[in-house]
């Protein structure tokens, strides 16, 4: 039996495909995910689970380069915002349309994990990115000039 971690056999197997700059979505209960998306569905009832919790699992498990939402959620949800850049705080931020996010961004994701949040724009895109100082800590290696602050 495992451990710890995401217990939920699909989506740590969906975590465990993951390479860097692949983008996993983890949304609201409401999101439009596309037909043929890599959908994992955890929503059980309103708020079980949240989208925080979910979010939080996963940042346990994956290394997050950049962090994507709708710009909404900047004006609109600023707590949810404020939670993301503490939560993700060595990840690049960007924001797109909601237009974009709903469309565009989730039929770019390798993985989208839908939660029961009932959450005005709780929808994230997460990528993927490396451990900093495993991949060029190594001696002779020389990190690319966008890396070395993380060294």
């Amino acid at each position: 039996m495992k451990k710890r971690g995401i217990l939920n056999a699909p989506l740590s197997a969906a975590l465990a495909t993951l390479g860097h700059t692949d983008l996993i979505m983890v949304v609201d209960a409401g999101f439009p995910i596309p037909p043929g998306a890599n959908r994992i569905d955890l929503a059980i009832a309103e708020n079980i689970p949240d989208l925080r919790t979910v979010l939080s699992l996963i940042a346990d498990e994956i290394v997050v380069e950049g962090v994507v939402r709708a710009e909404d959620v900047v004006t609109n949800n600023p707590r949810l915002d404020e939670w993301l850049q503490a939560t993700f705080d060595d990840a690049e931020f960007t924001t797109r349309t909601h237009a974009d996010v709903l469309g565009e961004l989730a039929h770019q994701a390798k993985v989208i994990v839908r939660t029961g949040a009932f959450e005005p724009w709780g929808n994230v895109g997460l990528f993927c990115g490396v451990d900093v100082p495993r991949w060029f800590g190594g001696e002779g290696v020389i990190a690319p000039d966008y890396y070395a602050a993380k060294l």
